[in-house]
């Protein structure tokens, strides 16, 4: 008898099995499967020669099949094994999305460790107090930059056993009693292996359901970071979870560019891939993966709303550089493709008329948007990790292209309720996710329970349980459900502005109707005990400038542009329409630019590259005593 046929009910989506009970009645199973390393092992036999991923090499697209993801992770834990790695262990990786970081990760937890990733923005002292807080043994460094940072605070990392280097470019002569380049890891491995042939596999067969697989830090925005464990049930319920919501095949293509430390990255190009064979493309680096879609053509594709709205904002640019004729017909397809979309979105039937008009501007026009933006394959389209405006996914469903908003959070191992093709509410984030339930408490705050919900924090006993209280998970978040059981984010329970009046706002809806134009990249309304709202605006540096060209504005720098009249009196003008959409004391009465352009290494970005809150009022203090000193 198979395990399979040992399982309680399954159920067969897309010919992957799994329980059909997410009640945590039963031990979750995925394909016969209640770890990820023994998915992990199965699929890697199963697909073999097949492709698992694509990088670049000097321009060039190399492939790399499922055999050689799993030759590598087996050398990879191996080595480490040799070096001394014990199960329960942790190894933390400091490196942008390439094929190493996932060998990486797959080998390490292969063979009983946990990984932690840490952000190649993060200071050498915010990597000290990672590394320290984990007590990491082992540490995976990309490159030379990465590798200084860890060399300038080695001594203050006593057990940390070795630093691995995957990039010896500019490191040659290079030599540290702690450190090691990862062919010499690799080597490592294969000597282990010669003498011990079976302890990859043995120590695969060794993985729990509730052993922790991964950690993943919070970003510290309200305090210092703290460690997610992540069990490998977590990982499998998520895996399930993704198979009845928004299902992958091993046909799809799909592209890798946010940080593998996020855990909506690492569900999306690890957890994913590994449980459904689909293709993961890794993009060069954050600035072009625009040009990586365009050459990819995904089938699905996740990103955070600061890279849909940049999309939007690459059309509006050129529609608007278009001759008159091409302004013309870009104007008639959007409007008959918002026409059929409010349809849908209404649920209601769409009239003939309607539908071929749409496939005649869809032939004409909309197509060739999408293949020149690399969206034309997309079966489906993903946000989350931050909020979106309900109208840029209009937006994107009238010119063909479906975006579902979800949302999750770190400590529920990724998703919490989705949107899926077959059921959708823009403006929501969807339902619950199969066996998790959802409540509203009493102060507004989201609550959720599930089989996702994470084990607690590393060495935080009194975190955990003030995060998890009688088996619900305390978002931090505020929101509503509807009778069909749609959630609705209204904002972070901090967030919420309570006026000198006693007015309760939540910035959230504000700040995203700003955003959806193109010239705000992002916004942060100010107003809490004080007499009226106020906001702080980060300006679209491309479309701006654009703007300021076109009409001859004079600027020689970021700065200068932000001070421009010109400019002030363009962002004015959009402040002044979204005011129209909202109540009195819900309109914004003044605002400045943040003339200084923000890069994820800046302490106001997170590296998913939304604006934290309370860094930018400290920060820009000066600018908010400014409006309302007037």
């Amino acid at each position: 008898m198979t395990i399979a046929e040992r399982l309680p009910p399954m159920q067969v989506v897309n010919g992957h099995s799994f329980n059909a009970d997410l009640t945590g009645n039963a031990p979750l199973y995925f394909d016969g499967c209640d770890t990820l390393p023994k998915l992990f092992r199965q699929n890697c036999e199963k697909y073999g020669a097949k492709i698992a991923h694509r990088e670049k090499d000097y321009g060039i697209w190399l492939s790399y099949s499922w055999t050689d993801f799993y030759e590598h992770a087996r050398l990879i834990g191996l080595g480490l094994v040799a070096l001394g790695l014990k199960r329960g262990e942790v190894v933390s990786i400091l490196s942008e999305d390439n094929k190493e970081w996932i060998y990486s990760d797959l080998g390490v937890q292969c063979v009983g460790g946990l990984v932690s990733g840490v952000y190649t923005t993060d200071s050498a002292a915010q990597l000290k107090y990672l590394v320290n807080d984990s007590d990491s043994r082992f540490l995976i460094v990309e490159n030379d930059e990465q590798l200084d940072k860890y060399l300038s605070v080695a001594d203050e990392m006593p057990g940390l056993a070795k630093a691995i280097v995957l990039d010896t470019h500019g490191l040659h002569g290079f030599s540290h009693p702690k450190v090691i380049f990862l062919d010499e890891l690799y080597n490592l491995g294969r000597a282990f292996l010669k003498e011990n042939p079976k302890r990859f596999e043995e120590e695969i067969a060794r993985s729990k359901p509730m052993e922790t697989a991964i950690l993943v830090y919070t970003s510290g925005t309200t305090g210092p970071p703290k460690g997610a464990m992540i069990t490998h049930a977590n990982v499998i319920a998520s895996v399930i979870g993704s198979a009845i919501t928004l299902p992958v095949t091993e046909a799809d293509e799909q592209v890798c560019f946010l940080p593998l430390c996020h855990i909506l990255e690492r569900l999306i190009s690890v957890f994913i891939p590994v449980a459904y064979g689909s293709v993961v493309n890794f993009a060069e680096s954050p600035e072009t993966v625009f040009d990586n879609v365009r050459e990819v053509a995904p089938h699905v594709f996740t990103a955070v709303p600061r890279v849909w709205e940049k999309i939007f904002s690459r059309i509006s640019i050129m529609s608007g550089e278009a001759t008159a004729i091409g302004r013309l017909a870009y104007g008639m397809a959007l409007k008959t493709g918002m026409k059929r979309a409010k349809l849908i979105e209404d649920g209601k039937p769409v009239p003939a008329g309607t539908k071929l008009a749409f496939a005649a501007w869809d032939w004409l026009v909309l197509n060739n948007m999408r293949r020149m933006l690399g969206l034309h394959r997309l079966r489906r389209g993903t946000t989350g990790a931050a909020p979106i405006s309900p109208d840029l996914l209009m937006w994107f469903r009238a010119i063909g292209v479906t975006v579902l908003e979800g949302y999750g959070m770190t400590e529920s191992s990724g998703v919490i309720s989705v949107n899926t093709m077959e059921t959708s509410k823009t403006g929501t984030v969807g339902p619950v996710v199969p066996g998790g339930e959802m409540r509203i408490a009493s102060d507004g705050e989201i609550q959720y329970r599930g089989p996702n919900v994470f084990a607690g924090y590393w060495n935080k006993p009194d975190k955990t349980a003030e995060t998890i209280v009688d088996g619900w998970l305390k978002t931090g978040d505020v929101g509503r459900i509807d009778n069909q059981g749609f959630l609705t984010i209204t904002g972070r329970a901090k967030d919420i502005i309570i006026t000198a009046g006693g007015k309760n706002i939540t910035p959230a809806e504000i700040e995203n109707r700003l955003k959806f134009s193109p010239y705000i990249a992002d916004a942060v309304v100010i107003g809490d005990k004080r007499k009226f709202l106020s906001c702080l605006i980060m300006i679209d540096q491309e479309n701006v400038e654009k703007y300021a060209q076109d009409r001859r504005v004079p600027f020689n720098n970021f700065k200068s542009l932000c001070a421009a009249q010109e400019v002030r009196d363009l962002i004015g003008s959009v402040v002044a329409e979204v005011n129209r959409e909202f109540a009195r004391v819900e309109q914004i009465k003044d605002f400045r630019l943040i003339d200084v352009l923000l890069t994820a290494e800046d302490e106001e970005l997170t590296a998913t590259m939304k604006l934290k809150r309370s860094f930018v009022e400290k920060k820009h203090r000066k600018l908010i005593d400014e409006m309302y000193a007037a």
